[in-house]
């Protein structure tokens, strides 16, 4: 396209007149995976799905009769931004009850249209250019992609693979400082499954009171645990003044469609937070947040059965992993989600993904889709149906043997 100025005619490239941070985003990469998965099957191939972080079963039926309700009684208008006053006490009043001593009020709690804009608008509320905040790599790509576009500076700290990805607490320490401005957790964890201890928590928190640091809490996989409670870093002495909680449904009631989350976080934060969502989004459906309101006040025990699934599942996973040669994976502690090591197979990442997708017909996630921490690994998710585990398990056997082979 040509535009006619004073000057002259000039070639109008739009990319470069773009913010240079947005005109860098890339996509997630599990969307890129299957979208070629997709591809496959509609040429006839059968392929099995472990790259989305989607659970395999369905809405629970009272959440869904309670989202229905609400559309046949008109409750289809807008609503506060913050979210209706019936979700942010249910999400106060469950937060209090499951996270010790931790005391939530509804004026602390915001609703969004799903757990993601919350992490986004919390670092645009808090990042200003050139701030430092550490983020985990391997970790969920958004993180960086929302400190770049804030203009913050990302700063990675690792864990170690040994007894399932420990949280490399003195390489923390290491790198914050009194210019770090905010600290990104995510326990239980997305891609490597793993738990920040207690006492790392405690380390944490420690260096967050000492360096006057923001933490942003992504705690999604809240739920998702296998061994013990979930243990917040908001719970802390100290820390409930400087921490953004966010959580949502998309994962514990499998509402990913739904698009509802929320975050807790100070009084006069989550008020700025209100009015970021004012002027973004505007506020999250009403019929869905009823639907939420649903959820949290329901019976849990269909969550709780779900998670002794998961737990089958991740065994059942792991275990068939592990008796593939040249390949080791850890146990995860929680979420739902297996990082084993394939380094011993001597290809990137992202090229052994894309053989296991091609050959085999099993979609898996390259770990360098999850940051550079993640080269030598892949990331399966094992929310799953059981028969499609073993049969995926059977078909990785088989393709990386040939590779072995060749």
């Amino acid at each position: 396209m040509k535009i006619k100025t004073k000057t002259g005619t000039r070639g109008f490239d739009v990319t470069n007149s773009m913010n240079a941070s947005v005109a860098a985003l890339q996509p997630e990469g599990a969307y890129k995976v299957l979208a070629r998965a997709n591809e496959l099957e509609n040429s006839g191939r059968e392929v099995i799905h472990l790259e989305i972080g989607q659970p395999d079963y369905p809405t629970f039926p009272n959440v869904t009769l309670a989202g229905i309700k609400a559309l046949a009684e008109g409750k289809t208008d807008y609503n506060p931004s913050s979210g209706i006053r019936e979700l942010r006490e249910a999400v106060a009043a469950r937060l209090t009850e499951t996270r010790d001593n931790l005391e939530v009020t509804p004026k602390e709690v915001v609703v969004g249209p799903g757990a993601k804009p919350l992490l986004f608008l919390s670092t645009v509320a808090l990042i200003e250019a050139g701030d430092r905040v550490l983020y985990p790599d391997p970790g969920f790509p958004t993180y960086r992609s929302m400190i770049e576009v804030t203009g913050g500076k990302p700063i990675p700290y690792g864990f170690a693979e040994a007894d399932g990805f420990v949280l490399d607490a003195k390489q923390l320490a290491e790198r914050i400082g009194p210019e770090t401005k905010l600290l990104i957790l995510n326990t239980p964890g997305n891609p490597l499954g793993n738990v920040v201890s207690e006492k790392k928590l405690r380390r944490i928190a420690e260096l967050a009171e000492e360096y006057n640091t923001f933490v942003l809490a992504d705690e999604i996989y809240s739920e998702m645990i296998y061994e013990g409670e979930h243990k917040s870093i908001a719970t802390y002495p100290g820390m409930k003044k400087r921490t953004i909680l966010v959580d949502g449904f998309s994962k514990t009631y499998s509402m990913t469609g739904w698009r509802l989350g929320y975050a807790a976080a100070p009084a006069e934060f989550a008020e700025k937070m209100g009015y970021l969502l004012t002027h973004s989004v505007g506020c999250t459906a009403t019929f869905t947040q009823h639907a939420g309101v649903a959820a949290l006040k329901g019976p849990q025990k269909q969550v709780e059965r779900q998670v002794a699934t998961l737990q089958e599942k991740r065994d059942l996973l792991v275990e068939g992993l592990n008796s593939i040669e040249g390949l080791t994976c850890p146990t995860p502690k929680g979420a739902f989600y297996a990082f084993p090591n394939v380094e011993d197979f001597q290809m990137e990442a992202q090229k052994l993904a894309d053989y296991l997708l091609e050959e085999a017909g099993v979609a898996v996630l390259p770990g360098t889709a999850f940051g550079s921490g993640g080269q030598g690994y892949l990331r399966l998710c094992y929310s799953a149906p059981r028969p499609e585990l073993e049969e995926a398990i059977e078909r990785l056997k088989e393709a990386l043997s040939e590779l072995k082979r060749t």
